[in-house]
């Protein structure tokens, strides 16, 4: 017979927050003294690159006089160099440090504790998922979790907000595990699904937070192992100011071309931007909603998300939650850290089409985030960081008007050959500041030999990077189309549906890709057929021509698994084995 689905119930306020004002925060230590010194520098540089880059194209365009088609450009430049040079300076100071064998934010497992001092609850939200492949999940944390001297301080809850149908498969497969469970295991099932993920965690708080000091949060293809929960635990304990903690996941779990692409990336590049990331985020980091640890009394009285004003896609119940709780928990005066550690693993959509249904509901949630740019009582680096998620989106269509004036202007000028010329500095510079983030990543792999190894040798890295580049350059175009398309609808006011996300796929056929990027296919024909009129251009803009081309062949090849038999597989795209962890086997 299973255990009762739920615990008793201990009630914890969560007020509605306001921001418009401001609430009394906390006393909290000092910011380090270079942190400000830290986050000048990235500005400074950014600022030089963007503008002396900027400064080259107006020199460019002056040679026959600025018309109106010059100041479009310059405009749109400006902004769009400013967001590669962004990324590239952040890389670059990831890369130095990892060179200098200096890991930020990196946390050891601790030596085992026979006992902890505050209850742990790791909780995750789950809607219309597989229902085998969660509780197989559930399992083999429970399993990691019951082997560490720590599993009496924690319970995992399924906090469920799917259907009546699956919610009924999702309780025999609960109860099935729970009878057996070496760690307390419930399940809930809301009927009423108000503000989706972050209304499923406040209801938890609401009902069950006050019997917990910390909420180890997850998404339903999250996977941690106990020793790495048990960190995280211990580090919060032991440093009472932190409010969150954010781990960098690992993706795993890839069977499909798609998947694997994206997981070596993560695997190849991911070390070297988040390196960057946590030398100037400190103590105000941001929360990707998974993988994490909050300090629930914190949560509960900082993160309680009200409807913004308006009707969606702007307005009602915040969509993209985690950075505006992040913000708040800052605004009270917690600390918010991400560190690095081994234990900490998610899945990635299985194809391009996937990739970008997910994407549109992130581009709404985080163009939500404009008009709170202005919160009252928000630190500067988390406005920064809520312009910089918005601006993620923007600068899509932003580059598909660059490229549209740019062509105008080159059909413009008689002598464009000229012009061409002039700028190919500012081309130059525009490669680097693109690619330099991943020759760093690959230099510094290629620089250890066990890393070297752990990637299959340095022939296969090399392989493996070349053909993710080629890769990237074809989706770029395919990408920048759809978030524009995506921005221009959110603008109208078209919402993004709560639907389930699709974590299996085997492929779908070229015909059935055809009708969603038909749009894709009918620009790269249009930018073909300008070549006799400004062929100098139609040079430069090849790669996008030939990625939205390309884009239906590549949705539907990369949509495939690899089986053991394709020759593909053990030549690209090998990543480093994860640390043995049996139990979670």
């Amino acid at each position: 017979m299973p255990p009762p689905p739920l615990p008793a119930e201990a009630p914890l306020a969560m007020p509605m927050q306001r921001f418009d004002r401001q609430p009394q925060a906390i006393e909290r230590p000092p910011v380090p003294s270079d942190m400000l010194a830290r986050r000048i520098i990235l500005i400074l540089l950014t600022m030089v690159l963007a503008f002396g880059a900027s400064g080259e194209v107006r020199l460019a365009l002056l040679q026959d006089g600025l018309d109106l088609w010059d100041i479009l450009l310059l405009v749109l430049f400006l902004p769009l160099f400013g967001w590669v040079a962004f990324g590239f300076v952040g890389a670059a100071i990831g890369f130095v440090l990892l060179m200098g064998g200096n890991i930020p934010g990196y946390i050891a497992p601790p030596v085992p504790r026979t006992r902890l001092s505050g209850r742990t609850a790791v909780v995750m939200p789950i809607h219309e998922e597989d229902v085998g492949e969660v509780f197989a999940r559930v399992a083999a944390m429970i399993r990691s979790i019951a082997h560490t001297p720590n599993a009496p301080a924690i319970d995992f809850f399924v906090l469920s907000d799917s259907k009546a149908e699956s919610g009924a498969a999702e309780e025999r497969a609960w109860a099935e595990l729970a009878s057996g469970s070496p760690v307390p295991l419930y399940y809930r099932r809301r009927t009423i699904n108000t503000a989706r993920k972050p209304g499923n965690l406040a209801e938890w708080v609401q009902r069950f937070g006050g019997a917990y000091d910390y909420m180890t949060v997850l998404d339903a293809d999250s996977l941690m192992s106990g020793p790495t929960i048990v960190a995280l635990i211990d580090a919060m304990e032991a440093r009472p100011t932190i409010g969150l903690i954010q781990t960098v996941p690992l993706v795993i779990g890839a069977t499909t071309i798609f998947q694997r692409w994206m997981q070596f990336a993560n695997r190849l590049y991911g070390p070297v931007a988040s390196a960057g990331l946590l030398w100037w985020w400190g103590g105000e980091a941001s929360f990707w909603g998974h993988n994490a640890i909050v300090r629930v009394r914190a949560f509960a009285e900082s993160c309680g998300l009200p409807e913004l004003p308006g009707k969606p896609p702007f307005g009602g119940h915040i969509m993209s939650h985690d950075i505006v709780e992040a913000a708040l928990l800052r605004r009270r005066g917690w600390n918010v850290h991400t560190v690095t550690m081994n234990g900490s693993y998610e899945e990635t959509p299985p194809s391009l089409v996937d990739h970008a249904i997910r994407d549109r509901r992130w581009a709404q949630g985080n163009l939500q985030h404009v008009p709170l740019l202005g919160s009252a009582g928000f630190h500067w680096i988390s406005r920064l960081q809520l312009l910089v998620g918005a601006s993620a989106y923007v600068t899509s269509p932003l580059w598909l008007l660059l490229i549209l004036a740019a062509l105008a202007q080159q059909m413009h000028i008689l002598n464009d050959a000229a012009v061409a010329a002039s700028t190919a500095d500012v081309l130059l510079l525009t490669i680097v500041l693109l690619f330099g983030p991943k020759v760093m990543a690959l230099i510094w792999v290629m620089s250890d030999p066990a890393r070297r190894r752990s990637f299959g040798g340095g022939r296969a890295l090399l392989r493996s990077a070349a053909a993710e580049v080629v890769l990237s350059i074809l989706m770029a175009p395919a990408t920048m189309l759809t978030q524009t398309f995506d921005v221009v609808s959110i603008l109208r006011g078209k919402r993004s549906d709560w639907a389930a996300q699709a974590r299996g796929r085997d492929g779908f056929a070229v015909r059935d890709a055809i009708p969603l990027y038909r749009w894709h296919l009918a620009l790269g024909a249009a930018f073909l057929l300008l070549t006799p009129f400004a062929p100098t251009m139609a040079a430069w803009l090849a790669p996008v021509t030939i990625g939205l081309l390309a884009s239906p062949w590549l949705a539907s090849w990369t949509s495939h698994i690899q089986r053991q038999s394709d020759r593909l597989r053990p030549a690209l795209f090998t990543v480093p084995p994860e640390p043995s962890d049996p139990w979670l086997a």
